[in-house]
């Protein structure tokens, strides 16, 4: 709702109403400095009951007021969010002890945070903070004394230096937020001991060191984002938080074998590894076979999951800011796409592509009804396309190009009719094309490439006589052995046919030998016997045919 809607002198007089409690005005497009400008002039020392006040989501612009515990000593929630307020934050907010809730996130608030308010603001439990030009260390040791935090977000400023022990007081911490800062140091082994921390994100700094041991403790965390830093070392193989949901530690240094990690997580929406050194998902030195258990994960059409996403507005003393959404980037139809909140819930996917995965692909990837991608592309995977694979009804992406799968493609593949891209290309697969039905009929001939023993459209090689129907018993992977009979049939006779004219060739040798030797020998024994008659026909043991 405009200004323009309300009249202006009501306002004016709300502001001079003493005895208000709560008061919200949150996305009124209001403009002007506040609180002693603008529509809403709040006289100093006025509102010693005012509690709550929300003017979020406005204009207002300038300096927040050096003495604003003057205008407002007795909050306990305070959110003025995304406006345009600069300068530095005063010192003087540190006289509000009655804050529980300080909001100032996404203005152009610049400076460090003042060491009065770490110090004194000793009831304070949501510091937010996000999105302005804050720089430096975060807090000084000797003047903390937030022990009852429990959300923190600086993420989007430029503070630097390590993640400051003396917060480890902090034992209410639920959820730390520091993305897009330029902190640096180890990541501190002390955040194992946060029992009721919920979320970890801290992407995009230089974080370095490994993932500490510690962190198995961590019973209760639901998200875990470290990308893009620098930690190494490998992932904790104890680390199996029974209810988490997110973990993204793409983009880092993480080398290693996954081992019993997440074995227990059942709960797990969201697993980026990529850009990593594991030994043992997209874009890493993945090796061995892939895992069964992927159809014990939310990736089974039976399972659900409920993100718990609270209001954003200071409405009251149980109000809390929002929980952060983590963006996902996500890759389907060939084109990456950023996904945000509660959606990621009903957009599933598996990318294990780029890696050295061997053998046979599990039958029980089919189990994964809920995936909208799967990416195995570029591995060493042998084996047949499993039947099951028809299973994936949502499926709108499967590519499986650039392995060593053999075998016929399951004509049941045709019964995803989701389907929108679809890729077997560069594989060892024979046999006929699946039938150009439905979305099959859109599919090029680049989906199929690279296969010779293929044929049937949209490749150009026809397909001959069909194939001689297999036994009743025998399975896919039989069947993907099999050698063709009609071939092996041809080979046989004409092998049989050579080695017959071979034989026979070398008897008519030998039997030509044999005349010759016994004509030389009785040519010779004439001569001996004194008779040189050249007429061989002539002499003695020797029959000539006339013709």
């Amino acid at each position: 709702m405009g200004v323009t809607n309300l009249n202006i002198s009501i306002l004016q007089r709300i502001g001079r109403l003493t005895s208000l409690e709560f008061l919200s005005l949150q996305d009124f497009n209001f403009e002007g400095t506040f609180p002693d400008q603008g529509p809403l002039h709040l006289p100093t020392h006025s509102h010693q009951n005012l509690t709550s006040l929300d003017i979020s989501i406005n204009l207002f612009h300038g300096n927040i007021p050096i003495q604003v515990d003057a205008y407002l000593p007795m909050l306990s929630n305070l959110n003025i969010s995304i406006n345009d307020f600069d300068g530095r934050i005063p010192s003087s907010i540190g006289d509000m002890n009655s804050l529980e809730t300080l909001d100032l996130s996404y203005n152009e608030l610049s400076g460090k945070i003042p060491e009065h308010l770490a110090k004194s603001c000793i009831n304070l439990e949501y510091l937010v903070l996000s999105n302005n030009s804050l720089e430096g260390q975060i807090f000084s040791a000797a003047n903390f004394n937030l022990k009852y935090l429990s959300r923190l977000q600086l993420d989007g400023n430029h503070f630097i230096g390590k993640i400051p022990e003396c917060m480890s007081n902090s034992s209410y911490l639920e959820g730390l937020y520091l993305t897009d800062n330029r902190l640096s140091g180890r990541i501190p082994s002390w955040l194992g001991n946060m029992s009721r921390l919920v979320d970890l994100i801290m992407p995009n700094n230089h974080l370095q060191g490994p993932i500490p041991p510690e962190f198995c403790l961590l019973q209760n965390l639901q998200v875990l984002n470290l990308v893009e830093n620098n930690i190494s070392g490998n992932l904790p193989s104890c680390f199996n938080p029974p209810q988490i949901q997110q973990v993204q530690v793409s983009r880092n240094k993480l080398q290693g074998q996954l081992k019993d990690a997440f074995f227990n997580s059942s709960s797990l929406v969201t697993l980026d590894l990529g850009y990593n050194r594991f030994n043992d998902l997209s874009h890493n030195n993945l090796s061995r076979q892939i895992p069964h258990c992927l159809d014990t994960t939310s990736l089974r059409d039976n399972y659900d999951v409920a993100f718990n996403t609270t209001s954003s507005t200071a409405g009251g003393p149980s109000a809390s800011p929002m929980r952060k959404e983590e963006t996902i980037e996500f890759t389907t139809k060939n084109i990456s796409y950023s996904y945000q909140g509660k959606v990621l819930t009903y957009v599933s996917g598996v990318d294990l592509s780029c890696n050295k995965l061997t053998s046979k692909i599990p039958y029980q990837i089919g189990n994964l009804t809920r995936i909208h991608t799967l990416n195995l592309s570029f591995n060493n995977l042998t084996g047949s396309i499993p039947s099951t694979f028809s299973n994936l009804e949502q499926i709108e992406s499967l590519d499986l190009s650039h392995n060593n799968l053999n075998g016929k493609i399951p004509q049941n593949i045709t019964d995803q009719f989701c389907l929108a891209v679809f890729s077997v290309a560069y594989n060892n697969l024979l046999g006929k094309t699946p039938e150009r039905i439905a979305q099959f009929g859109t599919f090029k001939e680049s989906s199929y490439q690279g296969n010779p023993l293929l044929c049937g459209l949209p490749l150009p090689k026809s397909c001959g006589s069909p194939p001689l129907a297999p036994n009743a018993a025998t399975n896919i992977e039989e069947d993907s052995n099999f050698m063709d009979m009609d071939i092996f049939y041809i080979s046989f006779t004409a092998s049989y046919i050579v080695v017959v004219l071979a034989i026979a060739i070398v008897l008519e040798i030998c039997n030509l030998n044999i005349s010759l030797m016994v004509l030389t020998v009785l040519k010779s024994q004439n001569w001996v016997e004194g008779e040189k008659n050249s007429d061989c026909c002539q002499w003695e043991k020797v029959e000539c045919n006339n013709y």
